[in-house]
């Protein structure tokens, strides 16, 4: 997996099904093998110190944080390796920075979900996978029956939440406002009458 020119990995699925680890073991490779590597991740994602990467195995690396995609560029320096965790976190003009940082000679991975708690595909993510070079879509196990699971199922007070529920609830490190779930299994109820 070590390539001579510009290339972009989109590590994607649910929450739960290891993008994270996945990533990490890769950059782990990268780092062995002599490559400069930078790790980038989005001020939102406030699941553990701004400096950190830390997945739920308990592996870590050191990162940069940025307010949005605008601020990748006046962190990556002379990496040769570009990983952005958490994608869908990042405003629409993540893909272009891809791009342009994969035309530059630059390997880059992102991670993230690839569809929202509703099950639509989220933010920036399904254009970062239609542009990228390569493609690792990752699988949970479901919570409800044990089959994989390739959903994202947010709770509230144990139930799924509704379809007019906010976005982005961070969460999910030790917390109960997430499960991965299988298609047959993943609720989104109607939105609430006020």
């Amino acid at each position: 997996m070590f390539y001579t020119g510009g290339w972009v990995h989109v590590i994607c699925g649910c929450m739960f099904c290891g993008k994270t680890d996945e990533m990490l073991r890769l950059l782990r490779r990268f780092s062995i093998a002599g490559r400069r590597v930078v790790l980038i991740k989005p001020r939102l994602d406030t699941r553990t110190d701004e400096a950190t990467v830390v997945s739920r195995s308990g592996a870590h690396h050191r990162a940069a944080t940025v307010d949005d995609s605008r601020g990748i560029d006046a962190v990556v320096g002379n990496a040769d390796i570009v990983a952005i965790e958490e994608g869908q976190f990042f405003d629409e003009a993540l893909p272009d920075v891809v791009t342009r940082l994969a035309d530059a000679g630059k390997q880059v991975l992102v991670t993230g979900l690839d569809t929202d708690f509703r099950g639509i595909p989220f933010g920036a993510m399904p254009r970062l996978m239609a542009l990228a070079d390569q493609v690792t879509k990752l699988t949970a196990i479901c919570m409800v029956c044990g089959e994989p699971a390739t959903r994202t199922q947010r709770l509230i007070d144990g139930e799924p939440a509704p379809a007019d529920s906010p976005l982005i609830v961070i969460g999910g490190m030790g917390d109960e406002k997430y499960e991965a779930r299988c298609r047959q299994h993943h609720e989104v109820p109607a939105a609430q009458l006020a």
